[in-house]
C-alpha cells in the first residue's frame, strides 16, 4: 500500500530519439526563502538542459538551421569562440551528429569548462588572457578561414536569437498564461536571450517590463560608446569600456551584433549593472537557502532581481532566468572558501560519537 502523501510521479508519456530533443521546457521555480514578503519572485532555471546551460538551445539551432540551408556540410568541423557554456553546448549537439568541434577560448575561463568540452570530444584552443574575448573570438575566425571550417557565429547569427524567441519566450508565455508578469531579468552574453524574449513580449505581454543587467565594472552599454564593427557586424575592435570581471559567460569585451538588435529595438526597459561579488553572494543564497544552484551569472541576474522586488509595488511578480549550473564554476571565486576538508564545527560533529572518526 502506498503512502498517499508521497511524492509521484508517471513519466513523460514520451521517449526521446536523442539528447537533443531534451532540450528547452525548462522548470520556472518560485523563491521562497529570499527577497521581500510583498513580492513573488521566480527563477527559469536552464540547468535543466541536458548540457546544464541556457546555451544548449542556440547550440542545437546553429547547428539545425545550418543543415537545412546547406551551410553545414556532413562531417564539416565547426568552430567556435566561447567562455564555456556555448562550447559545451555545441560540443553535445556535435557529438550527437558526429560533426568534429574545435572551441577557441581564452585561458582565463574556468578549467572545468575545458574539461568538459573535451569530455564530450571536442578540441579546446586557449588563447591568451590578455587579449581577452576578442582574441578567442578572431583566432575562431582565423581557423575556419584557413580550414574550411563551419564557423558558429553565436554572436551575429540570427539563429541564436531565433530559438530563444520560438522555445524560451513561448514557454515564459505558456508558464504565465493567465497570469500576471511584471518583471523579466536577464544578463546578456551574445544577447540571444534578451532580443529573442524581446520580439515575443513586446507584442503578447507588453505590460511585462524587460530588465537587462551587465557588470559594474564593465558597462558596455551603460557606456553610451557604440561598438566599432566590420561591413558583417561583427566586432572590430575591444570596447573601450571592458574591464575583466567575474561574471563568467556575461558580458565579453565588446557588444555582440545579436545584442544590438535589442538595443535598437529597445526590448528592454531598464539596464541595471551589478557587481561580481553581489551576483556571488546572490548564488551562494540560492544555494544554501533555496536549494537552486546556479552559477555567478545566475546570481548576477538573482541580484539585480532582488533589487527590483524591493521597490516593486505589492502583488508584482518577477521572473529571473539563471543560466547555468554552479559546478561550472568549482575554480572560481563562488567556491572560495569552500572547503574539501572538515573545518571545526564538522570535526566537532565527527568527535561527538566514538566511532568511524577520521584521523
Amino acid at each position: 500500500m502506498t503512502d498517499s502523501s508521497i511524492r509521484t510521479t508517471k513519466g513523460r508519456g514520451r521517449r526521446f530519439d536523442s539528447v537533443l530533443d531534451t532540450i528547452g521546457d525548462t522548470p520556472v521555480i518560485r523563491v521562497n526563502n529570499l527577497g521581500p514578503d510583498h513580492v513573488a519572485i521566480y527563477v527559469k532555471a536552464e540547468a535543466f538542459n541536458p548540457a546544464a546551460s541556457v546555451k544548449d538551445r542556440l547550440a542545437v539551432n546553429i547547428i539545425e538551421a545550418a543543415e537545412r540551408d546547406g551551410r553545414l556540410k556532413p562531417g564539416q568541423t565547426v568552430v567556435e569562440a566561447t567562455s564555456g557554456n556555448t562550447g559545451i553546448g555545441l560540443a553535445m549537439v556535435c557529438a550527437q551528429k558526429g560533426y568534429p568541434l574545435v572551441v577557441t577560448m581564452a585561458e582565463s575561463f574556468s578549467i572545468e569548462r575545458r574539461r568538459l568540452m573535451r569530455m564530450l570530444g571536442a578540441k579546446v584552443v586557449l588563447t591568451p588572457k590578455a587579449e581577452k574575448g576578442f582574441g578567442m573570438y578572431k583566432k575562431a575566425e582565423e581557423l575556419a578561414e584557413a580550414n574550411g571550417w563551419f564557423l558558429a557565429h553565436q554572436f551575429e547569427t540570427r539563429d541564436n536569437a531565433d530559438i530563444h524567441a520560438a522555445t524560451t519566450a513561448q514557454e515564459i508565455l505558456g508558464d504565465f498564461e493567465g497570469e500576471a508578469l511584471d518583471y523579466v531579468v536577464t544578463g546578456y552574453g551574445t544577447g540571444g536571450t534578451v532580443t529573442g524574449l524581446g520580439r515575443v513580449l513586446r507584442e503578447a505581454r507588453p505590460e511585462t517590463k524587460i530588465v537587462l543587467s551587465e557588470p559594474a565594472n564593465a558597462a558596455l552599454l551603460g557606456s553610451g560608446h557604440a561598438q566599432e564593427r566590420t561591413d558583417e557586424g561583427a566586432p572590430a575592435v575591444s570596447h573601450p569600456a571592458f574591464e575583466p570581471h567575474p561574471i563568467q559567460g556575461w558580458t565579453p569585451d565588446f557588444i555582440p551584433l545579436v545584442l544590438q538588435e535589442a538595443v535598437d529595438k529597445g526590448y528592454y526597459d531598464d539596464l541595471i549593472p551589478v557587481t561580481g561579488p553581489d551576483g556571488i553572494k546572490a548564488a551562494r543564497d540560492l544555494a544554501a537557502k533555496e536549494g537552486i544552484f546556479t552559477g555567478v551569472s545566475g546570481g548576477a541576474t538573482f541580484a539585480v532581481s532582488l533589487q527590483i522586488a524591493e521597490k516593486a509595488a505589492p502583488g508584482s511578480v518577477i521572473l529571473c532566468m539563471l543560466p547555468d549550473t554552479g559546478e561550472r564554476y568549482m575554480t572560481t571565486p563562488l567556491f572560495e572558501g569552500i572547503g574539501e576538508d572538515m573545518n571545526k564545527e564538522e570535526q566537532a560533529i565527527s568527535a561527538s560519537t566514538p566511532g568511524y572518526r577520521l584521523g
